[in-house]
């Protein structure tokens, strides 16, 4: 059940990342920066890192190129131990 969950999250996540940088090129209004943060630390990290490598998003901001490299290790840890304890 979790690796779903893990699966949609970053699937939904780098669907975010994805907008928030076209909605950059076209001047428009943006997604706040604490929503990218939010779907990382709620396990969208790699799919946020994923988007942000892909279209060079967010790739100059020093919390987000920390942040989800750290939140990635983290949710690894999780999900192999939460398989290991089923």
């Amino acid at each position: 059940m979790l690796n779903i969950y893990f699966g949609f999250i970053n699937i939904i996540s780098f669907i975010v990342y994805y907008v928030d940088k076209r909605l950059a090129i076209k001047h428009k209004y943006r997604i706040p920066e604490r929503v990218l943060i939010y779907l990382s630390v709620v396990g969208g990290s790699i799919g946020g890192y994923m988007s942000m490598m892909l279209f060079h998003h967010k790739t100059k901001h020093f919390k987000f190129m920390i942040i989800n490299p750290i939140m990635i290790i983290i949710w690894i840890g999780i999900i192999l131990n939460v398989n290991n304890i089923i």
